[in-house]
This record gives C-alpha cells, structure tokens and sequence, in this order.
C-alpha cells in the first residue's frame, strides 16, 4: 500500500491502532537496498505493522551537490518493497507535507553527540535529521521507530531527539548490514562501480584490524595503523578515523575500564563519501 498525503495515512493508521496492532517506522531517503530489507525485516519481528517513508529530506545536506545527486526512484523502491514487503505500508509525502511552507530545520540541543565526526564534518546535519524525523514521528505516531547501526551517531541523536522533543516513540537499533566482504550497504554504493567496490572494501578491513587492536594497543598505535592502510590505497582519501566511547561520542586516547568503546571513520573514494563504524570491545 503507498500513501501519499498524511492525512489518508493518519485514517489508515487509526483503524490498525483501533484494532490493537503495534505500529513501526522505518524512516528512508529512498535509493532502497539489501540493507533496507534487513531492517525492514527485523522491524517486522518487533511490531504488527510497518510504515517506511521515503523522502528524501533537503534540510539534512549542507552540500547542494550532494541533495542534488542523491538516487530518487519512487517507482523502484515501491515495487523493491512490494515483491519483498507486500504488507508494508510505504508513505511518500512531498516537502510540504513535512514542513508546510517552511522548508528549514530547527535548532536542538544534542549535546557532545554532534560536536564529532559527522556533526563536526556536516555542520547542521543532524538539526535536519531532527527536524524531519520529529514531524514523521507527529505524522506517524508509531510505538517503535528502526534505525541502521550505520549510522550510529545518527542512532544517538535520535534518542536524543525523543527525549529533548518527549515523543513517546521507542528507538531501536539494528546491526548494520554488510556484504559477502563486509562493505556496509548504503545507497551511494550505487554511485561506485564494481572496481571501486571492490575497493571500497577497505573500510571494513581497518574497522576490523583496529577491533583486532584493541585490547593489546594503544589508541595512538592504532590510529597510526588505520591512517597507514589508507595511506597505501590512493584511490581514498580519508577524512576522519576517531574511536569513542559510546556514552558520549568524544574521541579520546585513553581507554578506561567499563567503558564500551567505538570506531568511527568517513572516507572519500572519488566523488563518493562512505561512512562505517564497529564496537570494538564487546
């Protein structure tokens, strides 16, 4: 079922809620892949009915380039959901459904989650990722929303958000989604060919060393590790490899005890930014 408007979602909704049915968003920017399917699915082992919306949200990029260049296909994506999904409910509202005639993001207090990798690499990013998904959360009303682990400052912030904006929603964390060589699916994956695909695989292959690191090096050996890997492969250029702990998202370069500790890193392979991260020591 596609929905277009809010409203008819909204009448849609409340007869499912009326019939004691738990209620799941999994909000997307489209470009569907394997790794949508996942988290599609495991969203279907926690709710009755699942709701993904497809928009891709202007007021998240700060690089007119890349809003510009994002894949769209509407089409394809409906069709993707209704030969995998085809209970699904897939909601594709246009901008003014979202923000009216407003189109702008709003300021939020995420605190030290967005003062690091992407909040520090994509200034405003995250105050349009909250912003949209605040008014999906009005428009949807679901009891549990589903993010990528991918993604997971994202992941944090959205927490954040439903604390700082009170929305009675449950957020909820899926494993990221990789392929048959680790490589995280996403959408700008479309954008490699297979040779930088296969290239690509790099991320996964330092995340891993560095997890492999942990326990018996330092944070600074194993920077200088990651940033050596990188060094030897021309075709990428990194931008950031930081480690964390978890609670807070601030690198650092001490590791205490009972902490949970995790690496993040972007990378440029020509055109195309990629992101990934992994626990490192549970």
């Amino acid at each position: 079922m596609v929905i277009n408007s809010k409203t008819s979602l909204q009448e849609v909704l409340e007869i499912i809620k009326k019939e004691g049915k738990t209620v799941g968003l999994v909000p997307t920017m489209g470009a569907l892949h394997d790794g949508h399917l996942s988290l599609i699915n495991f969203a279907y082992s926690h709710c009755d009915t699942i709701v993904v919306s497809i928009f891709v949200n202007p007021t998240q990029f700060n690089n007119a380039s890349d809003l510009e260049k994002y894949p769209r296909n509407v089409s394809n994506d409906t069709e993707f959901l209704k030969q995998h999904n085809p209970k699904t409910i897939v909601f594709t509202p246009d901008v003014s459904d979202i923000y009216n005639d407003k189109v702008e993001a709003e300021s939020f207090d995420f605190g030290s989650y967005v003062d690091f990798m992407e909040g520090e690499f994509r200034v405003g990013h995250f105050d349009g990722v909250g912003s949209v998904l605040k008014r999906l959360f009005d428009i949807v009303k679901p009891d549990k929303a589903f993010f990528g682990e991918k993604d997971f400052q994202q992941l944090m912030v959205v927490k954040k958000l439903v604390k700082i904006t009170d929305q009675d929603v449950e957020i909820i964390g899926c494993p990221t989604s990789r392929n048959e060589f680790g490589l995280a699916q996403s959408s700008r994956n479309f954008r490699l060919t297979d040779s930088e695909l296969k290239v690509a695989e790099l991320i996964y292959r330092a995340l891993s060393k560095a997890k492999k690191m942990f326990d018996n090096n330092s944070i600074k050996e194993i920077e200088t590790e990651v940033e050596n890997m990188f060094e030897d492969e021309p075709a990428f250029q990194l931008e950031y490899f930081s480690i964390v702990k978890e609670d807070d998202l601030i690198p650092t370069k001490t590791k205490e005890p009972k902490q949970n500790y995790r690496a993040f890193i972007a990378a440029f392979l020509g055109e195309v930014r990629l992101i990934d991260n992994m626990a490192l020591n549970y």
